[in-house]
């Protein structure tokens, strides 16, 4: 809100804010499409998430109606990718599995225990992609509708779970454990609007995004256990200064 304001303030000539698939109405037909974003609650899970992105839209609009100020509004999908968060007690599907893989190859585990049914869709997008339809649109598109972001793509969390598994390695089983809760069943989007408006379309394929985001897993966590090696061995190494005999005092 303030970010919005002062640049409405001091000139800038155009600013890009991105929402949230969570803002949809629950029950919004699929394809998502951008003129249903306001015709219900979001899901009650995420509503006040959901609600409080829309704010964002909202405020663009009326800058641009009373200010003549150019914001963006765009809805990207779950991206993903190099860099991602992997922490366990906040990261998302996508570096949540590949983190459970990738232990499980490494413990030697015949079973991998996944929350959910594994039954809800989603349409991911890699981060790459991402980025750049962020700079298209700021190059290129001026209007003022919301745009979404994604690769028109839906694909299943079952789906995902077996690409995983075969990009990291895994040969053992998959289990699901349904008391977790799915959230919303389908998250799939419309992404014609932007493919018209800024020339966006995603190029790189979930497999290959898939592929990359492991491997740059495996590096990072090779990086942690050389550095953390090295520390014992220092703090092994390192002798702690005796105390002076009461002579030298």
């Amino acid at each position: 809100m303030q970010l919005m304001e002062a640049a409405s303030r001091h000139g800038v000539e155009k600013m890009v804010c991105t929402g949230s698939a969570s803002s949809y109405p629950s029950h919004a037909p699929f394809p998502l499409s951008e003129q249903d974003l306001f015709k219900g609650l979001p899901d009650v899970l995420r509503e006040a998430h959901g609600i409080a992105k829309r704010l964002a839209w909202i405020q663009a609009r009326a800058y641009r109606q009373q200010y003549g100020f150019r914001c963006v509004f765009l809805i990207p999908t779950n991206f993903y990718g190099p860099g991602d968060n992997f922490d366990p007690k906040t990261c998302y599907v996508i570096p949540s599995l590949i983190r459970k893989f990738v232990e499980a190859n490494e413990d030697g585990s015949d079973e991998v225990v996944i929350g959910g049914s594994g039954c809800a869709t989603r349409d991911f997008l890699h981060v790459d992609d991402c980025a750049e339809a962020i700079v298209l649109a700021l190059e290129r598109y001026a209007g003022g509708d919301a745009v979404n972001l994604g690769s028109g793509i839906e694909v299943g969390i079952h789906d995902v779970a077996r690409k995983i598994a075969r990009a990291t390695g895994y040969n053992g089983r998959i289990l699901w454990d349904p008391t977790y809760p799915d959230g919303p069943t389908r998250r799939g989007r419309g992404v014609t609007r932007a493919q018209k408006e800024f020339g966006f379309k995603a190029n790189k394929t979930l497999v290959e995004g898939l592929a990359e985001t492991v491997d740059w897993y495996r590096s990072i966590r090779a990086n942690a256990e050389s550095k953390s090696a090295e520390t014992k061995v220092f703090a092994k190494g390192h002798q702690r200064p005796t105390a002076p005999a009461r002579g030298d005092l």
